[in-house]
């Protein structure tokens, strides 16, 4: 039995309207993609495309999205993800563009530089900082993010130790 091997791209929607990250959705974004593809590659190309396309992964709050194709067609993938203009939800119509980060073989790698994307990030965001108390305002939201989580876990085993 022959395994069909897979590419991973991994991109980030870029748009101006901070409603249009709200109303992305799989469908959606997986319809305007192939219709970039159909006019781009024509039949064709998207017959090529759609043999195992999927919208694997999908944040709406940060826009980045992992698609899957089949090795073979990548490519053509690739070379029509710029012609994605816009985003159509419920009769709405929002600008945006998609800006491909990574092609991977796995979910794995994919995973492993979008961590790394996303710290380089952060640091760029921490250095671009006029001011100590914008620093300090982005490391107390960033710490707040992650202790809520510790705090809340551990608060829930304190009361159950209470309990017994």
């Amino acid at each position: 039995m022959v395994r069909f091997k897979n590419r991973y791209v991994l991109c980030e929607v870029v748009s101006e309207e901070p409603r249009c990250r709200r109303c992305i959705e799989d469908r959606t974004l997986g319809l305007a993609v192939r219709d970039a593809i159909a006019r781009v590659h024509g039949d064709y190309g998207l017959a090529c495309c759609s043999i195992s396309f999927t919208v694997k992964y999908l944040n709406a709050y940060t826009g980045t999205v992992l698609l899957r194709c089949r090795k073979d067609s990548y490519r053509l993938l690739c070379s029509a993800l710029p012609f994605v203009r816009y985003l159509e939800s419920r009769a709405q119509r929002y600008p945006c563009f998609l800006n491909t980060l990574h092609v991977g073989g796995t979910v794995r790698t994919c995973q492993k530089f979008l961590i790394q994307y996303n710290r380089t990030q952060l640091l760029r965001l921490l250095q671009n900082c006029t001011n100590e108390e914008e620093r300090q305002c982005i490391q107390k939201s960033l710490l707040s993010c992650s202790l809520t989580e510790e705090q809340s876990q551990s608060g829930d085993e304190e009361e159950e130790d209470g309990t017994e």
